[in-house]
């Protein structure tokens, strides 16, 4: 009885020693383990950050193109009407597309009325004329009489007004007679400047109305862009800088800024420019794009491999006091091989150029430093002679 209880005893003494064995050893592996761990999460810290290379941004004076698109339109055109209307056109003498002289017929009317007309007057001038060379001769007799006592005052003021009626019946046939050679003249609608036929409203046979609208003409054929360019950009411009216009029906002519008008949109934050264009072969209405030369302008520029691309917006990287790039969105102005002007960055500030392309907001980053000059190898030491 007693060795039984004494073998129990022991077997449960050994089990006891076995579980405290087992715990302890569990214990310190999982411990290595956890100090394990919290060194690869120290290690993966370190590793995340990039070294990248940086350059400042510095401020320069480039030539500066602005770009602006807009409508082809006349720069001056003259409506031809009729002055004199109730006529029947009997002639019409260009088309549109034809390239008109000043003074030259554009439409005939008939003027069998008007000559009717002017015969009738030159028969009123003539007869207004022979009465007052008779009343002219009957004041002169009257006062001949008025001298010699033979003829009252009255006789001779009556006189004197039959004169002066009759000279005034002169004037007025006269003025009729040259109203009614401008009619004749103006029967024949001429152009009354030189340039393009860019539409007729007229036909033959047409009985036209004074005042209506027949052609309508580009003067001196002369055409021009009106660029709509930016507000923020408007002040750049001024009238006698160049421009180059393209379009992809005709091609490409140049030009100059003729005027910038001081208007701006107040819808859309456009002013316009109209840029004279020289040649070519644009038509009034076409859409056209121009690259206007505003000269030298200050611009803030960095290298062109700082300049990316984030869900289509230009930016780039700039380096913050924290050691941690932070991505800057820029409007490219102009573009080279090496540098890029842009705005939306102040000169001074540090942009990473290599790396740029593997970064994120806020990554951190180590700047490398600027490579020394490749020292000059030396030449190999001579062997040891031989005793």
């Amino acid at each position: 009885m007693q060795n039984t209880m004494r073998n129990s005893w022991a077997g449960a003494a050994a089990m006891t020693l076995a579980l405290t064995a087992t715990l302890t050893v569990a214990a310190c592996g999982g411990g290595e383990k956890g100090e394990k761990k919290a060194e690869t999460k120290a290690g993966g810290a370190g590793a995340s950050s990039l070294t990248v290379s940086v350059a400042t941004a510095t401020l320069q004076n480039l030539p500066r193109t602005v770009t602006a698109s807009g409508s082809v339109s006349a720069w001056e055109e003259v409506p031809v009407g009729a002055e004199t209307g109730g006529l029947t056109a009997t002639g019409v003498f260009v088309d549109e597309g034809s390239y008109v002289r000043q003074g030259q017929p554009l439409v005939q009317m008939n003027p069998a009325l008007l000559q009717a007309q002017l015969r009738q007057q030159q028969a009123a001038v003539q007869t207004a004329e022979a009465n007052a060379a008779r009343d002219d001769a009957a004041l002169g007799r009257a006062q001949e009489l008025k001298e010699r006592g033979f003829l009252s005052q009255a006789g001779l003021d009556t006189a004197l007004a039959n004169q002066r009626a009759s000279q005034a019946n002169v004037a007025a046939a006269r003025a009729s007679l040259s109203e009614t050679r401008t009619r004749l003249s103006q029967a024949t609608i001429k152009a009354p400047v030189s340039g393009l036929v860019i539409s007729r409203s007229v036909t033959r046979g047409q009985i036209i109305s004074p005042g209506t609208e027949l052609f309508r003409i580009v003067r001196d054929g002369r055409l021009e862009l009106d660029a709509q360019v930016p507000e923020t950009e408007l002040r750049l411009v001024r009238a006698g800088q160049s421009a180059v216009i393209s379009s992809d029906q005709v091609g490409e002519t140049t030009g100059t800024v003729r005027i910038v008008t001081p208007e701006v949109n107040p819808e859309n934050r456009l002013g316009v420019a109209r840029i004279a264009l020289r040649g070519g072969g644009f038509r009034p209405g076409m859409f056209a794009r121009a690259r206007i030369e505003v000269g030298a302008q200050p611009a803030v520029t960095v290298p062109t491999a700082s300049v990316l691309y984030r869900e289509n917006r230009a930016g780039v990287f700039v380096m913050g006091t924290d050691g941690r790039a932070h991505f800057r969105p820029v409007t490219v102005l102009s573009r080279a091989a090496d540098r890029t002007a842009v705005s939306g960055i102040e000169a001074g500030v540090r942009v990473v150029v290599e790396g740029a392309g593997f970064l994120g907001e806020g990554d951190r980053v180590n700047v490398a430093a600027a490579r020394p000059a490749a020292a000059p190898a030396r030449a190999p030491a001579a062997a040891p002679a031989k005793k």
